[in-house]
């Protein structure tokens, strides 16, 4: 094993000395071998730091937990200065770190948050550079693959590979910008920069400036008189209508690419969608599965979610793939996601079983079609947003999905027919699904309401006084 590693380390030095050697740029970051040796010495430190510091503390008490939150906040400060010194990827998978607030402590989402807003700008020869590294990931990955057996992530070669050249062409960006505005142009709150062709290269990319907080600084929206739940419940309908519906999915949404800003004029809040590089389209056989599977969830029809969560490649994992789609446990799934909010002991459920099924997880990852990881990641940043608003696993989201599903899946029934009388009848029973989803939507709103309790002291009162 020491000796395969000697020899690939040495292959690999050689090959960063012969690279560098007809490169002008010469800086540190410009050996691969620098960065990795970088991430390889921080996740050591951090190793180490977990291991001594909590060693001879007993495990539970008062100063176990205090150690425990320094040694947390420590190695989240040191994954800052190492994303920040690699930057490249680097940045974006701190970016995502930073949105999992259900997932992560508290000391790693508050001090990775940084990087959504205030990253290190790059000079053009980095950013080439980080282009040359990210497509030499390949050779890393099979290093690893080579001396642990048990690594299965190689599909972050392919994705990588795929999304890479995409999100680096600004043309194809603005274009999908221009798509998903007139796409989602129904939703007057949405707001998407305006691009500039004739000033924009694939190098150089023009826009609208537009400004706003992020969407996950509550404190901005209560002073600026923005309605959270509002903001929550309206991007919920924008991505619920992008995959169930259109199939055409914006999948960088952190907190810095999604501001929010009052309309001074109008008074209503808009949601202002930045950075359209990364888009994931879906086929259709895989967004009429995804629409399923999703309305199995809600109904909490087990033996739906078992066979669509089968079709889209979890296998006998599939409690695992739902329990990862919902962010919920599994004893919430089956008795109903809508039903009751994510509670503080499934909290600590959720982020003990991340730690305890990471094979299983990674087992998933690589069997599952590559339209999904993309849709996970999304997902993953989303309820980190709603982590942050103290909106998550409400029953409005779950509405929304809901009706995008049933227009999906209806009119996907209505393309593949060709009887009037079967149109016909598609049409009908999606009316009524609908009528049925807003009609449990005024249910719920006159149960919290003023008008509800009203309504309910009243019934009450009169079925008393008839006794």
């Amino acid at each position: 094993m020491a000796r395969r590693a000697l020899k690939l380390a040495s292959l690999a030095a050689a090959a960063s000395g012969i690279y560098l050697y007809g490169n002008k740029y010469l800086d540190p970051n410009d050996f691969g071998v620098v960065r990795v040796g970088r991430a390889i010495a921080t996740t050591a430190v951090i190793t180490y730091d977990y291991l001594t510091s909590l060693r001879s503390v007993p495990y539970g008490s008062e100063e176990y937990d205090f150690l425990k939150s320094q040694v947390h906040l420590r190695s989240a400060e040191r994954l800052r200065e190492l994303c920040c010194a690699n930057r490249g990827t680097f940045i974006k998978v701190g970016q995502h770190l930073g949105a999992l607030d259900y997932l992560l402590p508290e000391e790693y989402t508050r001090t990775l948050k940084v990087l959504h807003s205030q990253a290190p700008q790059s000079t053009r020869q980095e950013i080439e550079q980080v282009i040359r590294e990210d497509l030499g990931k390949e050779v890393l990955l099979l290093v690893v693959k080579q001396i642990f057996p048990d690594f299965e992530f190689m599909w972050l070669v392919e994705e990588a590979k795929k999304n890479l050249p995409l999100e680096l062409d600004f043309l194809n960006e603005g274009r999908n910008a221009e798509r998903v505005a007139n796409m989602l142009k129904n939703f007057d709150f949405l707001k998407v920069p305006r691009i500039y062709w004739e000033l924009s290269t694939r190098r150089v990319l023009l826009m609208e400036f537009m400004e706003g907080g992020q969407v996950n600084d509550r404190a901005y929206m209560e002073r600026n008189g923005i309605n959270v739940n509002e903001i929550s419940r309206n991007l919920g309908k924008l991505y619920s209508e992008m995959i169930f519906v259109n199939g055409f999915v914006h999948c960088d949404p952190h907190p810095g690419n999604v501001l929010v800003k009052k309309c001074p004029v109008s008074g209503k809040a808009h949601i202002i969608l930045l950075d359209h590089g990364l888009y994931q389209v879906l086929s259709e056989s895989f967004r009429m599965d995804y629409c399923r599977l999703w309305q199995a969830l809600i109904k909490a029809d087990m033996k739906r979610v078992q066979k669509y969560s089968r079709r889209l490649g979890a296998g006998d994992l599939y409690p695992l793939f739902a329990c990862m789609l919902t962010a919920r446990s599994w004893e919430s799934v089956n008795r109903g996601i809508d039903r009751s909010p994510v509670s503080a002991s499934e909290d600590v459920e959720i982020r003990s079983n991340a730690a305890a099924y990471l094979p299983q997880i990674t087992q998933l990852l690589n069997n599952v079609p590559r339209q999904m990881l993309l849709l996970l990641k999304t997902n993953d940043l989303l309820r980190g947003i709603e982590s942050a608003l103290h909106t998550r696993a409400s029953a409005s989201s779950f509405l929304n999905m809901s009706r995008c599903c049933v227009r999906a899946v209806s009119m996907y029934q209505r393309s593949k027919s060709h009887s009037l009388y079967r149109r016909a009848q598609i049409s009908l029973t999606e009316a009524l699904s609908l009528w049925q989803i807003n009609l449990y939507e005024l249910f719920l709103w006159l149960k919290g309401s003023q008008l509800g309790n009203w309504v309910t002291a009243l019934l009450s009162w009169m079925h008393h006084s008839t006794y």
